[in-house]
């Protein structure tokens, strides 16, 4: 098993891309259930807004 370095930009940048991802699905969630009718308008199936909330931080 091969250890992988990152520079400290690399990591900032990372996890820079973990907080987006949490905050686009959190706000992803909310719209669901505040308001519906707007997923449809983003052209997403209620399918698709379930799977990408229950993606974890980490994957894309």
């Amino acid at each position: 098993m091969s250890r992988r370095h990152y520079s400290l930009a690399t990591l900032r940048s990372i996890i820079a891309a973990w907080d987006d991802r949490k905050r686009f699905r959190w706000e992803l969630e909310q719209m669901a259930k505040d308001n519906p009718h707007l997923i449809d308008d983003i052209g997403l199936t209620r399918r698709q807004v379930e799977a990408e909330i229950a993606k974890p931080f980490w994957r894309r």
